[in-house]
């Protein structure tokens, strides 16, 4: 399942015309990169939430089938926060009662996470109910610590928004039955789930995230340095493109224009007389600049970020 019906509210104006996993990196949603990673590993059969901007979300990614996956779609309303959303799909993620394992994924990552590892390793640990996908960090309080030991049987989490030196990426495995002791209604995974089923004595598995680039979206800020970081060459095993840099072959490039990389200039762009693109920018599909920018994101539809 791939969280989406986040509000957005950090992101201001960017956040209000799209819903925070549409954001477009590279010229591609956010959410393509986890569906490309997902299908990369053999999870076809995807379910998204939905909430805020539900329509820009079905318009562009539709059924998946374009992508390689089968989607399916629950809009919430009103939202049910990141437990409640699961417990409330639970007759999609488990339409057979059979109570497999499934992967959690929020819908605003890019994360170039081994997911089949990921899986192996919760299938390893079957009593636990569910397996966190951790990272050691420097800031880990800003993130909501998670304390993270290791026993006989592998990593474990043994207290979460407290003291520790991991943050939570936003993914984990656990199982339809784990979730159902969710309240009913508005709920979180961790405050209503993990957390008090911890101090009540359960085992939660930790999968510590080590290699691979992992980028959260909650910010601008971050937004943009995401952009930077592959313009640069930030490495995905599983990319929904081989072109995440570079200008494509169908842009329209002024013979008077300058262009400085790293950029990506997508699909049927145009770049006018005159102008200089780049350093750092990136001109969405048919977007048409006029005047030099650097250090810029300009959509599709000519909205600029810098």
């Amino acid at each position: 399942m791939l969280l989406c019906a986040g509000l957005s509210t950090r992101l201001g104006k960017l956040g209000a015309e799209r819903p925070k996993p549409m954001l477009p990196v590279c010229g591609l949603p956010i959410l393509q990169y986890g569906i490309a990673n997902l299908v990369a590993h053999g999870i076809r059969d995807i379910v998204i939430n939905t909430h805020h901007r539900a329509d820009v979300i079905q318009g562009e990614i539709g059924d998946g089938g374009h992508l390689g996956a089968r989607i399916q779609y629950l809009h919430e309303d009103p939202i049910l926060g990141t437990g409640g959303g699961l417990k409330n799909a639970l007759s999609l993620l488990d339409p057979d009662g059979t109570d497999e394992p499934f992967v959690s994924h929020n819908g605003k990552l890019i994360f170039d996470l081994d997911l089949t590892a990921l899986v192996a390793a919760y299938r390893a640990v079957p009593d636990s109910l569910g397996m966190m996908v951790v990272q050691r960090v420097d800031n880990a309080k800003e993130w909501g610590a998670v304390k993270v030991e290791h026993d006989e049987r592998g990593p474990r989490v043994l207290d979460i928004l407290g003291d520790g030196e991991h943050m939570f990426c936003g993914v984990h495995v656990t199982r339809p039955s784990a979730m159902a002791r969710l309240p009913t209604g508005e709920s979180d995974s961790i405050r209503q789930g993990y957390l008090p089923w911890l101090r009540a004595g359960a085992r939660v598995a930790a999968y510590e995230h080590t290699g691979g680039y992992f980028a959260e979206h909650s910010t601008p800020e971050r937004y943009l340095a995401s952009n930077w970081a592959l313009l640069d060459g930030q490495a995905l095993r599983n990319p929904p493109s081989l072109m995440l840099s570079g200008v494509d072959p169908t842009a329209r490039i002024s013979p008077t224009a300058t262009i400085i990389p790293p950029v990506r200039i997508a699909a049927r762009a145009e770049i006018g007389p005159d102008v200089t693109v780049g350093p750092y920018a990136v001109v969405g599909k048919g977007a048409r600049v006029d005047h030099s920018i650097e250090r810029t994101v300009v959509w599709s539809d000519g909205t600029e970020i810098r």
